[in-house]
């Protein structure tokens, strides 16, 4: 037997959050995590493209000074900030009225070129006469395409590259040389003029980042739906007086009024009433949960048939909610370790599609094509090239993936821990609490020379100061007076020593017993019968002089579906150990009624770390499930830690996954999951990569026009996000989450 212990690892403050704007490829991401990370204090910055968000953490850095250097880079930045009632709104970067308004000013202008072309297959004529177009595409150019060239701007000055550079490349190319034609000053007629280029490749690009801002905008609906759980206003009694007043004008310690069916505003801890409350929401539990005086409620649950008073205890970004929301934001924001690579690409993507368009200019003038035709042809190379589908095809099945682990109750700190969880090869768990419902209660009492009544009063009383789940049974047990006890001691991994009634008692397991040299053999044959039914025997003795006063058996029983979620594990090609404290009789029975692969008994919190770093060293992939405190050590030095029942910061420090409600199911649910992201976005980079590797070879050769490159170009990032949301659409995985 072993005592708690509460490990508090040194806490880092939050993440600072950032909202960055005039992001338009996985580049300026780049640029803006450089430029955060030369601010003094700053440890590390993460920019999440698809989310337009930032998570910079350090020590003694302001707000402003990250806003200050994400304005040098040329972007703009706002500080994330949660308030009562009410955050801020996690749309795309710019206004959607606004934006919808460009692309279609854009196709106003942009469809006469549209017909043009059409008649032109027709008759073989032009039905536009050349100042018009070029009247025509001046005002889509420069005025509703006005936004690439100030990103473009932006990026030259900093000597990078981005995909509105090769926008602007692309179609101020073709824009010049048709203005050119026009004057006489390049040789060329009606037929050579390529003004419907520009404009239609701007119309298009323009309606391909709207379409992909309103599918980025999609990936936070979960944290969205959670935002808007909480009400707007709230009931409460002030001096005897009920008032409704605004959610963020409820303060810690007022009397909440909740009707029933309403909405849960705030925190807080029931004082009057007894209802079943709605949490699945929050915890992704489906069935309602009954609680009455005492029991906790959380803002944003909803009320069910009865009428409940209760007593505010956190309030706006200290609640529950805020919390939830928080750390999704903040993991939204980190990035996957594959992403690196994506990195590396886009850093040397930009300079080489210029270099591919200079190659295939000269190429085609040197094969005999005239200047007309090589420009064109070199013009659709950088159109086509832009790799805004490779920069959101990581980040954007991240954000759709963490959205949905939180509304099934299961927080994840970071993607890193995302990736490592799709590559789960064994999952450890810790016994009492997580595959048991850690709370045991008393089998058996074997006296040996006292009365029973005696042999529980003793040890009960020595468990006084402790607060394991093993002593808290014997207390549940025994009388209700206890005499005093002192000189308290915990013995980590064997039991504890105390004094009551002047005896000095010893009471925990077999080792704790031959250390003060207390012969158990007399009990050892009916012990090790309650063992083998995965019951735990503790040893209750006098240690002056050593007498043995007998043992008490307490039996904690497996959780509802454990077994169904170590066969879930097993059945997706995962090994499954038990790691406890516990002798190896009782943990070995406990292991084979749920079909644990293996079992490491009587280890202690010291050593359970240790077992995690050598299970590692072998070279597998080591998920460990405990219960975010006590095993602490152990959570942090797995691949992944999941801590179960979990979700407050305090559990997230240690571990890798909190699950907001004690259910093993959850643990196969959140590795499904990881695999299903991960899969995603194999998908997405594969496809970003193959649409980049055939259609530039198909550009340089003169088989594409440029404005289907464009078309082509704005459909392929899109395509990428719908391809993340389908995470959500056919989320079966969903439905098998057992009720």
């Amino acid at each position: 037997m072993t005592d708690h212990v509460h490990h508090s690892p040194a806490a880092a403050g939050p993440p600072h959050m950032l909202r960055i704007g005039g992001m338009s490829c996985a580049t300026c991401a780049g640029r803006v995590e450089k430029a955060l990370r030369t601010v003094p204090g700053v440890d590390a910055a993460s920019v999440n493209f698809a989310t337009n968000q930032a998570s910079v953490s350090g020590t003694d850095v302001a707000d402003a000074a990250l806003v200050a250097a994400v304005k040098h880079a040329g972007y703009t930045a706002q500080p994330v900030e949660h308030h009562a009632g009410h955050m801020h709104d996690h749309g795309a970067e710019e206004n959607p009225r606004r934006a919808a308004l460009l692309v279609i000013g854009a196709w106003i202008f942009a469809l006469p070129f549209v017909g043009d072309m059409i008649w032109r297959l027709i008759s073989g004529q032009h039905a536009l006469p050349p100042s018009v177009q070029w009247a025509l595409a001046t005002v889509v150019v420069f005025g509703f395409g006005a936004k690439f060239f100030s990103a473009s701007w932006r990026a030259l000055k900093a000597l990078t590259g981005n995909m509105d550079l090769l926008v602007v490349l692309g179609t101020t190319a073709a824009y010049l040389l048709s203005a050119a034609i026009v004057l006489g000053i390049v040789p060329g007629g009606h037929h050579d003029l390529y003004f419907e280029a520009a404009a239609v490749v701007i119309a298009m690009v323009l309606t391909g980042r709207w379409l992909e801002n309103r599918a980025k905008h999609s990936t936070n609906s979960a944290i969205r739906a959670l935002e808007a759980l909480r009400p707007a206003t709230a009931r409460v009694r002030r001096d005897n007086r009920e008032s409704e007043v605004p959610v963020d004008q409820v303060g810690v310690g007022d009397i909440v009024l909740l009707r029933p069916g309403e909405g849960v505003p705030v925190d807080g801890e029931i004082v009057v009433g007894r209802s079943a409350l709605d949490e699945s929401m929050l915890s992704g539990e489906s069935m309602p949960v009954e609680k009455g005086v005492g029991d906790a409620v959380v803002g944003g649950s909803r009320n069910g048939d009865g009428a409940l008073e209760f007593r505010a205890t956190a309030i706006g970004a200290n609640s529950r909610l805020s919390g939830i929301v928080r750390l999704v934001e903040q993991a939204q924001a980190t990035r996957m370790p594959i992403e690196a690579l994506v990195d590396r690409i886009s850093a040397v993507f930009v300079p080489a599609m210029i270099g591919v368009a200079l190659l295939t200019f000269a190429g085609w003038l040197l094969a005999g094509a005239s200047v007309t035709q090589a420009i064109v042809y070199a013009v659709t190379v950088l159109v086509i090239a832009c790799p805004c589908a490779l920069g959101l095809a990581t980040p954007t099945v991240v954000a759709v993936g963490l959205g949905i682990a939180a509304r099934r109750g299961i927080l994840i700190r970071d993607a890193a821990a995302l990736q490592n969880l799709a590559q789960a090869q064994l999952v450890v768990f810790d016994k009492t609490g997580t595959l048991t419902e850690g709370r045991p209660r008393l089998i058996a009492t074997l006296p040996l020379g006292i009365s029973e009544q005696e042999l529980l009063r003793l040890a009960a009383a020595a468990q006084q100061g402790s607060e394991h789940p093993l002593a808290k049974a014997m207390r549940d047990a025994a009388p209700a007076a206890l005499p005093p006890m002192t000189e308290f001691q915990a013995q980590r991994g064997a039991g504890v020593l105390a004094t009551v009634d002047g005896r000095k008692l010893a009471i925990g397991n077999r080792a704790l017993m031959q250390r003060f040299a207390v012969a158990v053999v007399v009990l050892d044959e009916v012990a090790r019968r309650h063992e083998n039914a995965g019951e735990t025997v503790v040893f209750v003795a006098d240690t002056t002089p050593a007498q043995l006063l007998g043992a008490l058996a307490i039996a904690d029983r497996p959780r509802a579906h454990s077994a169904e979620a170590i066969a879930q594990l097993k059945a997706n090609g995962i090994a499954t150990m038990m790691l406890s404290g516990d002798n190896r009789a009782t943990a070995s029975a406990i292991a084979a009624r749920l079909g644990i692969d293996d079992v490491q008994a009587e280890v202690t919190p010291e050593h359970k770390s240790q077992a995690i770093a050598a299970l590692k060293a072998g070279g597998r992939n080591v998920v460990m499930v405990g219960d975010g405190v006590n095993d602490g050590p152990a959570l942090a030095a797995a691949n992944v830690g999941i801590a179960m029942g979990g979700g407050s910061d305090v559990a997230l420090a240690a571990a890798h996954v909190a699950l907001l409600r004690e259910e093993p199911l959850l643990v196969p649910q959140a590795i499904q999951l990881a695999r299903r992201i991960k899969g995603k976005v194999a998908q997405n980079l594969f496809w970003a990569f193959i649409y980049n590797i055939a259609a530039v070879p198909l550009a340089a050769l003169g088989l594409l026009d440029p404005v289907i490159a464009g078309a082509a170009m704005a459909l392929s990032s899109v395509s990428v996000v719908l391809n993340a949301l389908s995470l959500r659409w056919t989320g079966r995985w969903n439905e098998e989450k057992k009720s």
